[in-house]
């Protein structure tokens, strides 16, 4: 039987064994599919079923979360927490508050995480979590009940030499604060690393909050570099106008680049001069106001009503939005726009129909486990300053961000060259990712 065979056969067996979880059958596709030339050169993962394993999380916890609103109505959400695999270390991954929140999309988020976390070099497994909960429209008071409520399960599975979650969409600072003041209250320990993306007052880290945007922004800028081009005078659509898509943009202005169009779920906005971040700031993470809004500041700006973003030209584009935001009809349209460079800020926002037609037309793609590692990246770091009871200032913790989303350029760039397969970042991402995990978990032995 040869590698791609045996390839098959396994990703046959995940989908019969995890029915009905669609999100993770294409993240475990996606990355099998690029892996067969590492069995190959690395028959002892075969042996030892290294991809059957990685495959089958470690643990998955679900419960119950019940709260009451503000009208005293008591309401019953599902909580999620799959710790995926912990060969290089802890799981680490965010949660996520969000109505499609149910297994699949956690595992396929775990999945992910995990090779995300073994590109950026630093010791922390894979994990991730969340509900069905959105705290879209819930009063600060009910969120925290909820939070309060999901954590008095979550608690007793997390810590930080076991497990540590960050944010995700629906958990920002507001919610990371709730669920660490029940965690603290609980456990009578003030165990800083334990979550991250903390308020800066107890233990939070600088450039935390950017650091998914800016990361996702780096990563793009050494894929320029590796062709001899920059971000100078570049038109760039980014998708989404929450955290990730907020700071994508502003790092987009600080290099050269104009970011002329970014969405929510009610439409985009396109604004030839430039986005202005810090309108879309006061919009998103003060008033919570819908993106149309933009134009009563910005009146020489257009608003399109349920249409994609990525209909308006562009040379680089930056999905920050959701899964599977970018389908076929997306990618061809962002090709006749002179599209050159997809980076994935958000978690798998690139349909593998869409991934195969920006291969077709030549247009170099960056996957999400490696272009937007930079958010656990930083998370890293934040843990690293809570163990040693310190704090770096912004200009440090941007300049470690940089650097660690130049190295997992590297390594994506020279693993795919090292396979025959130069410029397919996807590719190097999976096979590096994948390696890394592999070697611990032949070390650690039947586990």
């Amino acid at each position: 039987m040869t590698s791609r065979d045996k390839i098959q056969q396994i990703f046959t067996d995940v989908v019969r064994r995890n029915p009905g979880e669609a999100e993770f059958h294409q993240a475990v596709h996606e990355v099998l599919d690029s892996v067969a030339p590492a069995l190959v050169k690395h028959p002892e993962y075969a042996e030892a079923k290294i991809i059957e394993r990685i495959c089958e999380p470690e643990r998955q916890i679900i419960f119950r979360v019940p709260w009451e609103d503000d009208r005293g109505e008591v309401h019953i959400n599902r909580g999620f927490r799959v710790e995926f695999n912990s060969a290089l270390g802890p799981y680490k991954g965010g949660l996520r508050f969000h109505q499609s929140v149910y297994l699949g999309i956690v595992k396929f988020l775990g999945f992910e995480q995990v090779f995300k976390n073994a590109l950026t070099g630093m010791p922390i497994g894979g994990g991730k979590g969340g509900s069905d909960f959105d705290p879209k429209g819930r009063s600060d008071r009910e969120v925290m009940r909820f939070c309060q409520s999901f954590m008095t399960e979550l608690y007793r599975h997390i810590g930080e030499y076991t497990d540590m979650p960050a944010g995700d969409i629906g958990v920002g600072g507001r919610e990371i604060g709730y669920l660490f003041g029940q965690y603290k209250r609980i456990t009578n320990r003030y165990e800083s690393g334990v979550l991250t993306g903390k308020g800066l007052t107890y233990g939070g880290a600088q450039v935390r909050r950017e650091a998914t945007g800016y990361g996702a922004v780096f990563f793009a800028d050494e894929m320029l570099r590796a062709v001899g081009d920059s971000f100078d005078g570049k038109r760039v659509v980014v998708s989404g106008s929450g955290n990730v898509a907020i700071y994508a943009i502003e790092k987009v202005h600080q290099l050269g680049g104009t970011v002329v169009a970014c969405s929510d779920s009610s439409g985009y906005v396109r604004d030839d001069k430039g986005i202005d971040v810090e309108l879309l700031k006061e919009l998103k993470e003060v008033r919570r106001a819908r993106i149309d809004a933009y134009l009563t500041h910005r009146p020489h700006a257009s608003f399109v009503a349920d249409r994609t973003v990525w209909e308006v030209p562009c040379q680089v584009a930056v999905p920050c939005a959701t899964q599977n935001e970018i389908a076929a009809s997306d990618a061809a349209a962002l090709i006749k726009g002179g599209c050159a460079i997809v980076v994935e800020g958000a978690n798998m926002p690139t349909s593998p129909e869409a991934i195969r037609a920006f291969a077709a037309a030549g247009v170099r793609f960056a996957p999400g486990k490696a272009a937007n590692a930079g958010g656990v990246a930083a998370s890293a770091l934040e843990m690293q300053q809570n163990a040693s009871r310190d704090s770096w200032t912004f200009a440090y913790s941007e300049q470690r961000l940089r650097e660690i989303m130049r190295d997992i350029h590297a390594r994506c760039h020279a693993t795919a060259e090292e396979y025959g397969m130069p410029g397919n970042y996807a590719a190097g991402a999976n096979i590096d990712g994948f390696r890394r995990v592999a070697e611990a978990m032949l070390a650690h032995g039947l586990i």
